[in-house]
């Protein structure tokens, strides 16, 4: 969502970050070309006035001249406005009052509402270890309840059933009830939508609130909609007392305006982002590092807690005592790390996390690394698992064989064995510890100097032909 954005500003800074003085001439330069670019990505005019005159301001005072580096200590005056506008910290849900605590959700249809219902139930059960109830008080839309339900048992939490004869208020009570009965912590309720904001919907959703007094109103907006989306926001703030906003499809190619405006328009912080359809693919909004992604500088700590919930950590351990007592990498080892890096989201999305790689991520993903990655997988599964445990064993016909079951050709299959083969030798280095081996080895894996944009810089070997 962030990607033009952060090309456009990420360009337009790197004329100012290699100065050794700042003036007022270059400062004007520069944020006429962030102004544009925060126009271009969809952002609230009246925000982006704020967030230009914030800039300047502080730009011109005094802790600018006294810094060691002026050019590096302007981007990081970008990067806290940035994170100013988007609210200044992660804002976690208010879940502290007598079980259950109650969620209502409300937005536009086709906002991805009844999904977000299932992600945050998934959410919560897992990361918070709560007993999740869910609910739809959409009685317009009787597909709804059924997709809930449906969902609901996908991600294995309690559904509370309702039919499209009973009034949305009896329906949210009612479940409630079953929620006191059965001990749950928390309940979920799914509110109708409209295609656009009127009085009946309005209304509707007001009383249930009054009826139910939850302890988070949580409004969901679709990214794609752009600047309307915070119109909405407004119009339903007005009409609610709104906690916080969850931002869907923020995966998709939306242009990250909603983003950057709603927080500053209405005040309530956005909580969530819906990254992608799946149930799991709901993330914390943490408004620091989205502002370092936006400015290429990383995300690492998206990155570890990424690893935490997606590595197979059976799988790393045993890698690691493998490697400490110097046995030896082999193929099904390549593929399990294959395997941990798709679950991740790939080379591209891991290398756009870590500060000074955007360049890096970039050619990973036009020399289609990812289907490369694929290809190597598709390889090592057509093997035997003695091939796989020794590669040595691979003769001409053996080679045929593989590349025939595998769709591919022996070029293919020759640049595997290679990459795996300095794969081995750098988990040999590594044998006992040895970090700085391993970095060295590295270094070598990335074609001579190693270091992205220094000499020998690149892919590894073999990748993007």
């Amino acid at each position: 969502m962030f990607d033009n954005l952060q090309d456009r500003l990420t360009s337009s800074l790197r004329s100012i970050t290699g100065k050794s003085r700042i003036t007022d001439d270059n400062i004007q330069k520069t944020l006429r070309e962030v102004r544009k670019a925060l126009l271009e990505a969809d952002v609230a005019l009246p925000v982006v006035k704020e967030f230009i005159a914030q800039v300047r301001s502080t730009a011109l005072g005094s802790q600018i001249a006294k810094a060691l580096n002026p050019g590096q200590q302007f981007l990081k005056i970008v990067e806290s406005e940035l994170v100013k506008i988007m609210g200044d910290a992660n804002e976690s849900l208010n879940l502290n009052a007598q079980p259950p605590a109650v969620i209502l959700m409300a937005g536009l249809q086709g906002a991805g509402k009844t999904t977000s219902v299932a992600k945050l139930a998934r959410f919560l059960k897992e990361r918070e270890k709560k007993k999740v109830l869910v609910v739809s008080a959409d009685i317009y839309r009787p597909a709804a309840i059924a997709q809930l339900e449906t969902l609901a048992g996908e991600v294995d939490v309690g559904f509370f059933p309702s039919t499209a004869d009973q009034k949305p208020v009896a329906i949210a009570k009612g479940a409630i009830e079953h929620a006191k009965k059965q001990f749950f912590d928390v309940v979920i309720v799914d509110t109708a939508g409209r295609l656009h904001v009127d009085q009946e919907l309005m209304t509707e959703i007001q009383d249930v609130h009054a009826a139910i007094k939850p302890v988070e109103t949580l409004f969901v907006i679709d990214a794609m909609i752009g600047q309307d989306a915070v119109n909405t926001a407004k119009a339903f703030n007005d009409a609610l007392p709104l906690t916080g906003v969850i931002l869907t499809k923020a995966d998709g190619d939306a242009r990250g305006g909603a983003a950057l405006s709603v927080r500053q328009v209405t005040g309530k912080p956005i909580k969530f982002l819906g990254m992608g359809e799946k149930v799991d693919a709901l993330e914390p909004f943490h408004p620091e590092r989205i502002a370092s992604r936006i400015l290429g500088m990383g995300d690492v700590m998206s990155l570890i807690e990424e690893a935490e919930q997606k590595v197979d950590k059976a799988k790393a351990e045993k890698l690691v005592k493998k490697v400490q007592k110097g046995q030896k990498f082999d193929l099904e080892d390549l593929r399990d790390q294959l395997q941990q890096m798709a679950n991740m989201g790939g080379m591209s999305s891991m290398l756009e996390k870590l500060p000074g790689m955007g360049n890096m991520a970039q050619m990973a993903e036009q020399a289609n690394v990812g289907k490369q990655f694929k290809q190597m997988e598709a390889l090592i599964n057509s093997m035997t698992p003695s091939e796989r445990r020794n590669p040595d064993l691979l003769n001409g016909s053996r080679k045929r064989r593989i590349t025939m079951g595998s769709g591919t050709d022996i070029q293919d299959l020759n640049r595997l064995l290679k990459q795996h083969k300095q794969m081995a030798k750098m988990m040999k280095k590594m044998k006992g510890g040895g970090m700085s081996k391993m970095m060295r080895g590295l270094g070598g894996m990335m074609g001579g100097g190693g270091m992205p944009g220094g000499p020998g810089g690149g892919l590894p070997p073999g990748m993007g032909r």
